[in-house]
Parts: C-alpha cells; structure tokens; sequence
C-alpha cells in the first residue's frame, strides 16, 4: 500500500485545480442570445431526405436557400404591404403610405439573411468561425431594420411638424430638431444594446466606465456642449422660430431658415445664408420683428414740410399715398402723424403696415418715389437748410458795406 505524504497530496490538489481551469477556460462562454436556427425538426417528413442529402453540397444548399428565402420575403412582404395598404386607404394623410414602404423594405433581406443562416451549418467551419459568420448576418440584419427605423422616424417627425390643424401642438417646426434627435438617440441606444447582446458583450463594464468618459468629452468638447445646450433653450424657450425676421445685437439680421441643436441658420436680404453657434445666440440680444401676436410689421417713413403749409392737407396726401401702396395693409389703417417743429421745416410721420418685415426696405422705397410725386402735384414744399453768409471784410483789408446798404 502506497502512503502519500501531505507534500505530494498539495502538488496533486494543485494539479487537479489547474486541470480544472484550464478545462472552464476551454469551455466556450454563456451566450446571451441563442442564435442556432435548425430547420430540421420543423421540417415534413417528405422534405427531410432532400435536406440531408443537400447536406452534403453546401454551395447547393446556400444557392437554394438564398432563392427561396428572396421568394418568401417577397411573398411576406407583398402580403404585408398589400394588408396594410388597404388599412392606410381610409386616412387622407400620405405619411400611413410611405411608412408602410420603409418598414417593409427590408422583410426580403430578413428572409434572406435568415435562410443563409440555417444553410451555414451545412460547412462544418467550426463552432469559432459558425459563430463568427452568424453573428455578421444579424449584424447585417440588425443594420437594415436600424436604417429603416431611422429613416421613419425622420419622416413621421417631419409630416407631424407641418401639420396646420393646430391638433398636434407638441410637434411643432421649432420642436422638430429636439424630438427627432431624442428619439433617434433612444433607437441608437436599443440597437447598441442589441449589437452587446448579439455578440456577447457584457455591457456592465462600459457603464462602468462612461461616468470617466463622460467627463474626459465634457472637458474636450466644451464649446460643442454649450451649442447643445443652448439649442435645447432656444427650442423650449422659443425666443424665434423658423421664418422670423431678427436681429443680433452684433448687427447681424435675417429670417431664420432652420433652429439645429449646435447652431441656428439666418438668410440675409442678399441671400447669404449664416450659421450662428447656439451659445451665441442664447447670449445674444435678439429683437424678433416677427413676434407679437401678428406677423406684420409696421414702417415709419418720417417727412418734413415748409412752414406755412396747412397740416391737414399734408396728412391727406400721406394718407392717401399709404392707401394706394399695394405693399401697405389696409388692416390695420395707415395713418399720418405730425410729430413737431424742425429748424426749417414741420415734421410729419407716415405709419404703416407690411405684410413681413423683410419688405421693408422696397416697401420704403416705393412710399417715398409715390410721397415725391404727389408733393410735386399738390405744389408742397419739401424744405431744405438754407445758411446766409455775411463776408465783412476781404483779405486786402477793405471793408465792405453792412448788408442791408449794399
């Protein structure tokens, strides 16, 4: 009988616990998604014998699958446009119908990607490289449903934002940009999720680690955080929208074509167009010409006459100017104000209103060519200063007579 001594009884346990571990590290790990797809045991009876004998001719078998994945999801997806088509018919709205051809879109590629998958096991790769292509297909796969996904979103937030029937005041233009990227951040953050799980990473490390990152891109991108931030003010805030006229104290002016969540977009009168960093503009002092409970914008078109010319007749004849401008409302009425006594002339104001405020540079001009006219005709006088100079003396050292003798 064989006594062993507690040194070798320590060397043997220890043999035994490497032999254990190296036996769990070759075991491969829990997957978190099961991704065999056999079609074996859903198979009729009748079909079975041409599936094993398919078995030996992989390139056979994925050219068939292939085919009749693609003839499938045709089937699938003409059955499912159709169904819902007919259900879209009773709505007025076009949006029912192009959602229906985005998210049916990729149904073949489904059926496809999903034949190729079952074909796979057909080469006997190995279970590392099995693995390795099945987790690429649905990669592909989780990529199309993703990009279909993103590009209905973009669409349905779009359609909601130019509704006009006042119904769906939480989709509005200046609201567009916040709910489009909100929804889309949550999308990508599912298909992120999904991508983990689809090959096995353990997502508990990177939340771990985003608190670090976090930081470390706060501290690197400042400037691009405050543009985000101060876009997400101005949306809720809402101290101009798009198609109104403003202008920055900087002196820059123009209609606001498009409110993003880094910078905002102004069209100026020479059609150029600026792109201002949102931490400007909510620092920024912003007259909107376009606020207010109306759209117009009122002109002042000041105008001076020679003394002795009867006020009334002066504001009839602005008055009347105002009526027959075509760019002047007629609600609300224009009126003429006299406003005082100048050094040489009675100063009189003409106010209007214009249907937008950028009109109001041609809405100027053609008031003032239209004022010049009728002055003309009615023989009113527009005033100018006039000096008299009184020379006492010349360089020679003559005098000269006192005016009122020469």
């Amino acid at each position: 009988m064989q006594v062993k001594l507690p040194e070798q009884q320590d060397q043997a346990a220890a043999v035994d616990e490497a032999a254990a571990e190296g036996a769990a590290q070759s075991q491969p790990a829990e997957e978190l998604i099961n991704l065999n797809i056999d079609l074996e045991p859903i198979l009729p009876d009748l079909l079975i014998p041409a599936w094993a004998f398919l078995q030996d001719y992989p390139l056979l078998l994925v050219v068939l699958m292939f085919g009749v994945g693609y003839v499938v999801g045709k089937v699938i997806q003409w059955i499912l446009h159709t169904t819902l088509k007919h259900a879209a018919q009773r709505t007025k709205s076009t949006l029912d119908d192009k959602l229906i051809d985005y998210l049916t879109a990729p149904v073949v590629q489904t059926m496809v990607i999903l034949a190729l998958v079952a074909a796979e096991k057909s080469f006997d790769f190995g279970e590392s490289v099995d693995r390795f292509l099945i987790r690429t297909l649905f990669t592909l796969l989780l990529f199309l449903w993703g990009r279909a996904w993103f590009r209905a979103i973009t669409l349905a937030i779009n359609s909601l934002a130019k509704e006009d029937d006042g119904k769906l005041q939480l989709f509005q233009p200046r609201t567009r940009p916040l709910f489009e990227i909100g929804v889309k951040l949550f999308l990508f953050g599912i298909l992120m999720w999904l991508f983990m799980l689809l090959w096995n990473i353990d997502g508990t490390a990177w939340l771990a680690s985003a608190g670090v990152i976090g930081i470390a891109v706060g501290f690197a991108a400042q400037d691009t955080l405050a543009n985000l931030i101060s876009g997400v003010s101005i949306i809720a805030d809402a101290p101009y929208k798009i198609g109104d006229y403003i202008i920055l104290d900087t002196g820059e002016r123009g209609v606001v074509t498009e409110v993003g969540m880094r910078s905002t977009r102004l069209l100026t009168r020479d059609d150029v167009e600026i792109s201002i960093p949102n931490a400007v503009m909510g620092n920024a002092k912003i007259t909107n010409e376009s606020g207010g409970p109306a759209v117009e914008h009122r002109i002042r078109v000041p105008v001076g006459v020679a003394y002795g010319t009867l006020p009334e007749k002066v504001i009839e004849v602005l008055e009347g100017v105002a009526r027959d401008s075509d760019m002047i409302l007629s609600l609300p009425a224009p009126r003429a104000r006299m406003r005082g006594f100048g050094a040489s002339s009675v100063d009189f104001e003409l106010l209007g209103w214009i249907r937008y405020p950028e009109q109001r540079g041609l809405a100027t001009h053609q008031v003032l060519m239209e004022i010049d006219r009728r002055f003309r005709e009615e023989e009113i006088t527009i005033p100018f200063p006039q000096q008299d100079v009184y020379i006492r003396s010349l360089p020679g050292g003559e005098e000269l007579p006192p005016p009122e003798e020469a």
